[in-house]
């Protein structure tokens, strides 16, 4: 379901992804993990259709996302780091213009805004402007746009960030009752979060892919999750 093959993209003289190719299909939880700048959020923009790669391509549910954006963006819910905009917005329009957005008739947007409201317990701010959200409210809001659709693919950048820990712990159950039919990428600084979620990982160091292993391969021999991390990222890849 999502394919990328060599991607690269370039900012000036920074090779911010140098590279990188993965597959994930359905059934997947994939941690997408690295240390700041190390180009999780490039790559997971470009996976979404919203970073074109100077090198290489990456396709969703079988459309190549930079040639067929809009088949490749019906077929994914993308919730990007640090989300912000539509703020004179209540949520509930917020979710109404991105579902008509993705083709959806009034009533039918209706009914997967109500679906997707439950599902991210977001219910109680629908009538909210969006610039009055706290951080925790605001995330609740984008993740519910990402799946208001009941889409294949999620694409998933710190979707826990700014949550407190029963929030916390309400996304991470909502994405492993999904999880079953959906490929799912998600990228976190929060180590136990993707050892709880993920049966994979893929670590990404100075652009570079530098580990895609099972979750439990990784921790064999070292113990924890931080561990390894620290032993993958601590020296930068050979160019």
């Amino acid at each position: 379901m999502i394919d990328a093959r060599n991607l690269q993209k370039r900012f000036g003289e920074t090779i911010a992804v140098d590279g990188v190719s993965f597959s994930i299909g359905p059934g997947e939880v994939v941690g997408f993990l690295g240390p700041n700048g190390a180009g999780k959020s490039t790559t997971m923009r470009m996976l979404a259709g919203f970073l074109t790669p100077d090198r290489g391509d990456a396709q969703i549910a079988g459309f190549d996302i930079s040639r067929q954006t809009t088949q490749a963006q019906a077929h994914l819910g993308y919730m990007p780091e640090a989300a912000a905009g539509f703020g004179n917005l209540t949520v509930g329009e917020f979710l109404l213009y991105c579902a008509q957005c993705r083709g959806m008739s009034k009533s039918t947007a209706i009914d997967a805004i109500k679906r997707a409201a439950g599902q991210t317990e977001l219910q109680p701010a629908l009538d909210k402007v969006m610039r009055s959200l706290s951080k925790g409210w605001r995330q609740r809001a984008w993740f519910a746009q990402a799946v208001v659709h009941d889409p294949p693919v999620l694409i998933l950048d710190e979707p826990t960030d700014g949550l407190d820990p029963g929030q916390k712990t309400h996304v991470r159950r909502f994405i492993r009752n999904i999880a079953e039919t959906k490929a799912i990428i998600l990228s976190t600084h929060i180590l136990e979060e993707a050892e709880e979620l993920c049966d994979r990982l893929i670590v990404i160091n100075a652009g570079k892919i530098v580990a895609d292993a099972s979750t439990a391969s990784l921790l064999d021999g070292r113990g924890r999750l931080a561990d390894a991390f620290i032993k993958l990222t601590e020296t930068r890849p050979a160019a």
